[in-house]
């Protein structure tokens, strides 16, 4: 059995979602100037946006969805445990998906990525804003935390079923 349950994980990552919430909308050069995304930023070679130097509207509205995630994990966590097992094992592998194509997107995608154009000059693509270092840090962070939710919901899932069948035998032997 893990050490913390996935519950616990879920319930601390939609803390650390309210707690982003909080410093998007006050203070967003706070997160900007994380030592976590100057680090994973150089190491993929992205760059970090200005926009983050000074509450926005874009950042307040990153603050807004950030808490209702969090507020909506928070209060899903709190499911009884037939639906909160079933609605995990269903979100869990979606969210990793989702989180998957932004990390690679952010990293393949960049100025002089592997699926970037080779033109001269600059032309602008939809997705250009999501290649820097915050959007990147925050998928990859989230990508990896979710995927130790996967693997410890995957892991509670095969001890209850464990449990269940030496009680079914236990039942068995008794008549």
């Amino acid at each position: 059995m893990a050490i913390v349950s996935a519950l616990t994980i879920i319930r601390s990552l939609a803390l650390f979602h309210i707690t982003l919430a909080y410093f998007f909308l006050i203070s967003p050069k706070t997160i900007a100037n994380q030592n976590v995304v100057f680090l994973l930023g150089e190491a993929m070679q992205l760059p970090t946006p200005r926009d983050f130097n000074k509450p926005s509207g874009a950042t307040a509205f990153i603050a807004v969805l950030l808490a209702f995630f969090g507020l909506a994990d928070l209060t899903a966590a709190s499911l009884p445990d037939e639906v909160s097992d079933t609605y995990w094992g269903t979100q869990t592998p979606v969210r990793l998906l989702f989180l998957f194509g932004v990390t690679g997107y952010s990293y393949m995608f960049k100025e002089g990525g592997m699926f970037t154009t080779r033109e001269k000059g600059y032309s602008f693509d939809a997705g250009d804003g999501l290649n820097n270092s915050i959007v990147f840090t925050w998928a990859f962070l989230e990508l990896t935390m979710w995927f130790w939710v996967f693997l410890t919901l995957r892991d509670e899932r095969r001890q209850r079923a464990l449990q269940l069948i030496e009680k079914r035998k236990a039942e068995h032997a008794h008549l």
